[in-house]
């Protein structure tokens, strides 16, 4: 069964039958007209009990002895039958970020994660009906989507393969779990409208391990960068030293203004020069 809708009579207008009723039972008492002034309290007490409102972005599933009557969407001031049991269930979008959880990724590495849901009521009935607490129930499902979505990919490359992981495929894994929760959710009339990941990290007995990982590899690539502009710098300066004939070198004295040139290029540290006063040879 889905949500079907429910047209309430406007509040003013039971209202102003209330009112009447009231200046009646005034009368009635006037006059002592004992059955019309209990006849009256009770039309009064009846209709009273059956006032209710409905701010924007809210509705009431109404039921009637347990039979699903239907849902009031609209804003305003409406009345309805006293019996029903009117269940306030807001239509808003809300934000839930779950708790940090530890799971193992794709290769068994633990790692610490939490996912954000935006999302919102898109049908009443079974968000009443088909689960006993439906918010309750949008937290245990993020807690599994979330552990399920971890346990499927990889934190990190480690052999700088086109792997899809947690880390380097933000938009894709977002979109994924975003799927992923839609479907879980949707038993309970559950709209995913967004879904992404919070925080994700090594968990910490490993987390000095990985960054040391990082930073080799940072150190590699930055050595790497180095060592291509060193050679470039030292083959353009044999070709400027070789076309403006400023001096001639043999093999051996190439080989040694390359070894210095590369030394002062690719070190770490400043370079200490040492002034020949001499001849080269």
């Amino acid at each position: 069964m889905n949500e079907k809708s429910f047209k309430p009579i406007s509040g003013y207008i039971v209202l102003v039958v209330v009112l009447a009723l009231i200046a009646a039972l005034f009368y009635m008492v006037h006059i002592q007209y004992h059955l019309m002034i209990a006849l009256c309290a009770l039309g009064i007490l009846f209709l009273s009990a059956g006032f209710f409102f409905i701010n924007p972005n809210a509705s009431r599933v109404l039921t009637l002895f347990g039979d699903y009557k239907g849902t009031a969407k609209d804003n305003g001031f409406f009345w309805a039958n006293p019996f029903f049991v009117k269940r306030n269930i807001s239509l808003r979008a809300r934000n839930f970020e779950s708790e940090r959880v530890k799971v193992n990724d794709k290769r068994g590495n633990p790692i610490l994660i939490s996912v954000i849901t935006v999302w919102r009521v898109k049908d009443t009935f079974k968000a009443a009906f088909e689960v006993d607490d439906y918010e309750n129930f949008v937290k245990l499902q993020s807690d599994a989507a979330v552990r399920n979505l971890a346990g499927a990919y990889a934190y990190d490359n480690l052999d700088d393969s086109d792997e899809l992981t947690l880390r380097s495929g933000r938009d894709e894994i977002n979109h994924a779990l975003e799927l992923a929760l839609s479907e879980r959710l949707s038993i309970a009339g559950i709209e995913v409208m967004e879904a992404r990941i919070g925080y994700l990290a090594y968990a910490q007995e490993i987390a000095q391990a990985m960054l040391k990982r990082q930073q080799a590899e940072a150190i590699v690539a930055a050595r790497h960068k180095i060592v291509e502009g060193a050679v470039g710098m030292v083959e353009m300066a044999l070709d400027q030293l070789s076309q403006k004939q400023i001096i001639d070198l043999d093999e051996d004295k190439k080989a040694q203004m390359v070894s210095n040139l590369m030394v002062i290029l690719c070190s770490d540290k400043d370079a200490s020069p040492v002034v020949n006063a001499g001849t080269i040879y």
